[in-house]
């Protein structure tokens, strides 16, 4: 299947997702026998992709590490009231093999869920992470030429930063500009071998998926590993790994994509390296910031770049969009992201409010009650990015103007999208005041015609003409955390 315009994506932990789901349907259900109602759900919720995070097999020394890390352990509680051991089950980015979890179905189990998802049109994303595994991984007893190494004495002075396993001295894995991460080993990307090896690895992963969400992915250029790890790596390769890598995967499956987990304004850069989609972290944070001015700025940015970035308000390492207050927020902010050009991800929970952000490191989760209201305007949300124009039409920001005595229109953003049937306008109050503009389209309306607005979020009707919708431009009041998503007819 090749990838549609704009794709919408569905993030599920797959360890939460299949425990809830043996419980519900009161049997064991892995990826091997998911109920097809399962599937059908996904199906008229009109996803393009499921990203099944968290299906490789997980680490038991990584699992002891966790159950002793004060700081993890107190996350896990946190998220947990009732935590006991038996919740801990490792953390999905400490892999031990590019194999299935058993416990999830294996690969068979795997297999079986792709070939369904196929069958409805649906893709699989499943993750990929080469900056590091787990400490018992084969490598360290094969190949401990592999990982950035340490001495006897390094290990003795900074514990914290140093790990044995296997008889030999690893670095812990990092982030530069945080501290180790207590559970994995640090790979050396720099490595001929370890090349070679990943290589092989991305070509197996691509005969299972239909693409890749890359953690971290900006750690393994050149130059950020350069700066992280300086002489320890070795001599530095002519090519940047990912160069290396996304070739290989191509070569298996020909729609085969690679998203990346990346951040520092690296997004064009790794897009050069062969990313067919970035993370838009930026833009999430400004959203949360509520400046809109600094989002209109990054909306600015050329169409041809945004439409390869991967826009959310939520995934399994943010904080639970159902926390932001009040509700009016949360949807205004969910119509801002998700109606842009690029992938639009939604992360499993997010649907129903949820407000409890889970560790990676718990299979099971603490109940939570839908939030009926979010429920609602998501479904209306969802049917929206499923239309023919959000998903195909062309897309460009419009003018949003005010008048001296009121500066509120600076609160407010507007773009829209168009066809040769329908436009979509979007405008959103990203503040907590009311705000009022007039809204100057990208494309002019026909002189003299009465128009037709449905706005889909609130189900009402209006009518206005075509020469006001040009000059001064659409009026728009919104109130505190306002958002129209009108559907105009030519």
């Amino acid at each position: 299947m090749s990838w549609p315009k704009n794709p919408l994506i569905y993030e599920i932990n797959t360890w939460i997702w299949l425990q809830e789901l043996s419980g519900r349907y009161n049997r064991r259900v892995t990826l091997a026998n998911i109920p097809t109602q399962e599937y059908d759900h996904l199906v008229h919720a009109g996803y393009d992709a499921v990203w099944l995070m968290g299906v490789w097999e997980r680490s038991p020394v990584g699992i002891a590490i966790a159950r002793y890390h004060t700081i993890i352990v107190k996350e896990l509680k946190k998220a947990l009231p009732d935590y006991t051991d038996s919740d801990l089950v490792g953390s999905p980015y400490c892999i031990r093999r590019y194999r299935v979890e058993a416990q999830l179905g294996g690969n068979k189990g795997l297999a079986i869920a792709r070939r369904e998802l196929a069958r409805r049109g649906i893709r699989l994303i499943l993750d990929f992470v080469p900056n590091h595994v787990a400490p018992d991984h084969p490598w360290t007893m094969e190949h401990p030429e592999y990982f950035i190494g340490g001495t006897e004495k390094q290990l003795s002075d900074h514990p914290e930063d140093y790990l044995e396993s296997n008889n030999s001295i690893f670095a812990r894995a990092r982030d530069p500009f945080f501290p180790p991460w207590p559970d994995v080993l640090q790979l050396n990307v720099f490595h001929p071998g370890l090349r070679d090896a990943l290589k092989a690895t991305i070509r197996e992963i691509a005969g299972m998926c239909d693409g890749v969400r890359c953690d971290m992915a900006m750690l393994d250029t050149n130059e950020i590993f350069l700066k992280t790890w300086g002489k320890k790596a070795g001599p530095v390769p002519e090519e940047n790994i990912w160069k290396l890598l996304i070739p290989e995967a191509v070569k298996v499956h020909s729609g085969f994509i690679f998203i990346g987990e990346v951040y520092w304004d690296m997004e064009w850069e790794m897009m050069q390296q062969g990313f067919d989609y970035c993370y838009d972290k930026r833009l999430y944070d400004r959203l949360l910031e509520s400046t809109p001015e600094s989002v209109w700025q990054h909306l600015t940015a050329e169409v041809s770049f945004q439409s390869r970035l991967m826009r959310f308000l939520e995934n399994h390492d943010e904080p639970r969009a159902g926390a932001i207050e009040p509700v009016d927020r949360h949807i205004a902010l969910a119509v801002a992201a998700l109606t842009l050009p690029g992938i639009r991800l939604l992360h499993e929970g997010q649907l129903d409010g949820r407000k409890v952000k889970v560790p990676v490191f718990l299979g099971r989760r603490q109940h939570e009650v839908t939030d009926a209201e979010i429920s609602r305007l998501y479904e209306r949300l969802i049917s929206l990015l499923k239309s023919e124009v959000i998903r195909n039409g062309e897309w460009s920001l419009c003018e949003a103007t005010g008048w001296p005595e009121n500066q509120s229109y600076r609160n407010i953003l507007a773009w829209e999208w168009v066809n040769e049937e329908v436009r979509a306008l979007i405008i959103v109050n990203l503040s907590d005041q009311p705000a009022q503009c007039h809204i100057r389209p990208g494309r002019p309306y026909d002189p003299g015609h009465a128009y037709q607005l449905f706005d889909a979020l609130s189900g009402e009707l209006y009518t206005r003409d075509g020469n006001e919708m040009n000059d001064p431009g659409l009026f728009a009041g919104l109130q505190p955390w306002g958002a129209h998503a009108f559907i105009i007819e030519h």
